[in-house]
């Protein structure tokens, strides 16, 4: 199940790309974990070595290297003899997933201690600015690495290191999951509506609302990613 391309060229830019520019196995990374946000590669598709090698042009080392972390990053699974492939997740995966991250998520919320200063609340305006603006040019590169950029930002303010570095690995392994929320331009605009609640909700130093919100925020790549694959075994 391809999502149809609904976007113009991402506006590039994020810190990410230039990191990638300089670094080839970076680079392979990259896009191949935007080919699967987007869906572009979907789950159980074969990512056959000798292709992906011409495509990026590079060495058969650099490519393993690569798919060794996006194996890692939990995007992919590799097979003994057998190659890789996109990661497929079973109706139970996704929901122990998404369990653990709404734990994660809604106890670093709660966590987080008022009043914010306003640099803080300036620096997540400024990102969510940015992902105003590819939600606005159907930009779904930038609506994806500005969204992450956003979260990466609201749950670091728990101060907690750890419980933001769980965050953010349990939120990797759901890249392969929000595919087809992110390709929904409604859901786009309603994920966006949400962020500027969630700083309306820092600013006023509700910190009840912001854990709801939160909550609110993660259910609908899991359930659209249900509808389409919930027969999927794991």
């Amino acid at each position: 199940m391809r999502v149809q391309k609904d976007m113009k060229e991402p506006l590039g830019g994020e810190p990410e790309a230039k990191a990638a520019r300089q670094d080839p196995v970076a680079a392979v990374v990259m896009a191949l974990e935007e080919d699967i946000v987007l869906g572009r590669l979907h789950p159980r598709e074969r990512l056959i070595e000798e292709e992906l090698s011409e495509r990026f042009s590079v060495s058969r080392h650099s490519l393993r290297l690569a798919l060794a972390e996006l194996d890692k990053m939990g995007l992919i699974e590799r097979f003994p003899n057998r190659g890789a492939m996109v990661r497929a997740f079973s109706a139970s995966d996704v929901e122990q997933l998404y369990a653990v991250r709404e734990l994660l998520e809604s106890t670093a919320a709660a966590q987080i201690v008022f009043p914010v200063e306003e640099t803080h609340i300036n620096a997540l305006k400024t990102i969510q600015a940015q992902h105003d603006a590819a939600v606005d040019a159907d930009d779904l590169v930038g609506v994806f690495r500005h969204n992450h950029e956003f979260h990466r930002k609201l749950f670091g303010l728990c101060r907690n290191h750890y419980l933001a570095s769980a965050i953010e690995t349990y939120s990797q392994r759901a890249h392969g999951i929000r595919f087809l929320v992110l390709a929904d331009k409604a859901e786009r605009n309603k994920a966006r509506n949400e962020h500027h609640l969630m700083i309306a909700a820092l600013e006023r130093g509700d910190g009840d609302a912001l854990v709801a919100l939160c909550r609110q925020h993660l259910p609908a790549s899991k359930m659209a990613y249900l509808r389409a694959f919930g027969k999927i075994v794991g």
